[in-house]
């Protein structure tokens, strides 16, 4: 290999044909299960494709033309190394997420088949595509589970909104909080329906980890509501779990922290804390320990 690649670089735009232009000139090609700058990597799985393979690849590596109009900003792999009968290095591309392809042309551009270039590296030896692939497949299959708990989590009459929500309709949110407001014209009603709905996030994870923006929607609308309001829902009658859950994660979220100055009453913070400690997750448990539960300085 030599020296920087002489074709399917610059201002063109990508294209099949140009991945077909590309490899018309290839002898060889290198695939390592690597990012370029890790090609020397000794337990990077590499295959060498020549002779007829060459037109299979091409096949697979077919684009959507024009490409994306952008660059992923990670590294991508695997690394695609095209020589020609001299040896010559004369293209470098890295596929990324298994999805698109970079190095053809001036942006990205989405592969044709993304799924048919995964197995086929598969069947070759190179499995790690297929790996990402399918715990890709299980993490969204998990995430769209939690959004369907949660547009169970909440009231029935408010489950058309919350679905629209979830999938970050435009404007969906602000609909739905229109629609809590009618719903639930009472504010102490209306504050322990919402606080009960935001314990919801603690309480449900998966292996992406995170709070989807969609579930917090209900803190975001208990953030707009009076604070001797939310203090008098919240200490006019007993409090469910979640009731419990919600109340917790509303008074350690940064947004309250920064706005709302004010010590939470004495009861209700003793009973946070005693839910917390006894059936709190880890997370809850930091939180609490450096916000309503830190030691108080008289």
């Amino acid at each position: 290999m030599t020296d920087a690649p002489t074709s399917g670089t610059g201002d063109e735009a990508p294209s099949t044909a140009l991945v077909e232009r590309v490899l018309a000139e290839a002898a060889e090609v290198l695939i390592t299960e690597a990012s370029v700058d890790e090609l020397d990597r000794a337990d990077a799985a590499r295959i060498v494709v020549s002779g007829k393979e060459i037109a299979e690849l091409t096949r697979l590596l077919a684009v959507v033309d024009g490409g994306t109009g952008d660059r992923c900003r990670c590294m991508g792999w695997p690394t695609i190394l095209v020589s020609d009968a001299a040896g010559r290095e004369i293209a470098r591309w890295t596929l990324h997420h298994q999805t698109s392809v970079r190095g053809l042309g001036s942006c990205d551009a989405d592969l044709r088949d993304g799924p048919g270039l995964t197995n086929w590296l598969a069947e070759r030896g190179l499995t790690g595509s297929r790996k990402v692939q399918q715990m890709l497949a299980r993490q969204a299959a998990e995430e769209e589970a939690r959004r369907v708990q949660w547009v169970k989590a909440t009231k029935p009459a408010l489950s058309e909104a919350a679905e629209a929500a979830s999938h970050r309709e435009t404007g969906a949110e602000e609909r739905l909080a229109d629609l809590v407001a009618r719903r639930y014209p009472n504010a102490i009603e209306r504050i322990r329906m919402l606080v009960a709905w935001a314990g919801f996030p603690p309480r449900h994870t998966t292996t992406m980890g995170g709070t989807p923006w969609y579930e917090l929607a209900p803190q975001r609308m208990l953030l707009t509501e009076p604070t001797e309001s939310i203090f008098d829902a919240l200490t006019s009658a007993s409090l469910t779990p979640s009731q419990l859950d919600g109340a917790a994660e509303l008074f350690t979220s940064l947004e309250w922290a920064g706005s709302r100055r004010v010590d939470i009453p004495e009861s209700l913070r003793s009973l946070l804390i005693a839910h917390v400690t006894a059936t709190g997750t880890d997370p809850m448990k930091f939180r609490m320990r450096n916000g309503y539960g830190a030691e108080r300085m008289d």
